[in-house]
This record gives structure tokens, sequence and C-alpha cells, in this order.
């Protein structure tokens, strides 16, 4: 059974040694994307190979930031303790200008200002010494 103190915390990304150079490129302020030197397939989230043709030769550059929402939810029922002072909040679905789509929340506006096809722009976040979060705001 979970503490009422830790239902108080919210949860925060446990970077791996796939995924650590995405959380310090953040930590930077760029969001980089892996990009695949044999097919040209560019992805987010990082892994250890290319999703398209399984290739390990993958590298790092910095996305524009730049994206569109494809799909969004307004969440009005906090999922937990930690999250009731945030609702309401839009979850996105951005396609990324460089093609990737990730799933990150809306900043800077109200939620119900969210649209589809809305051009958004990476805002980064930082939460706390060794964490900073990916959002979007209204381009």
């Amino acid at each position: 059974m979970i503490s009422a103190e830790d239902a108080m915390k919210k949860p925060v990304p446990a970077p791996d040694a796939d995924s650590a150079a995405l959380w310090r490129g953040l930590r930077d302020g760029v969001l980089l994307l892996q990009h695949c030197g044999d097919c040209r397939h560019v992805q987010y989230y990082q892994q250890g190979m290319c999703r398209q043709c399984s290739s390990e030769n993958l590298s790092h550059k910095v996305a524009s930031g730049r994206g569109r929402v494809h799909s969004f939810s307004v969440v009005h029922r906090a999922p937990g303790p930690a999250f009731k002072a945030d609702v309401p909040y839009a979850v996105l679905l951005v396609d990324l200008e460089e093609g990737p789509r990730m799933i990150s929340t809306y900043v800077g506006g109200k939620p119900e200002d969210v649209a589809f096809d809305m051009d958004v722009m990476l805002v980064c976040e930082q939460i706390d010494d060794r964490t900073t979060l990916p959002r979007f705001r209204r381009a």
C-alpha cells in the first residue's frame, strides 16, 4: 500500500542507457531525436536500435521543437492526489516536424484552447535539479 506522503509525489522519469541522452538534452533545453544512419528513420523515444530496420547506427540530432496537435484529451479528474492541483489539463499527441509522434502536456494556456492541427512549440520545463520534462505551448 502506498503511503499518503508518497501519493502526493508525482512520478519522475528514470533514465536508462538508451534514454540518458534524451534527458540530458532536455536539461540543456533541446529535444534530441534519434536518426538512423542506414534507413534515415527518425524516432522518439530513444532505443538501442532503429525500430524501422533494426540498425544500431543511430545518432542524436536536435529537433526543431515544432509540431502539430494530432489528437488531445482534457483531463478533468486527477489520476491521483499528486495531480489534483493540475486539473484540468490537456494531454497532447503531437506530430513533430521531423516525423515522430510524442505524447506530452499543454502549457501556457487554458486546456480548452487546444485544437486539432494547432501548431505547437516545445517548452522544456525543469521540475527538479535532475529532471526536465518536454511540454508544448501554442506556437
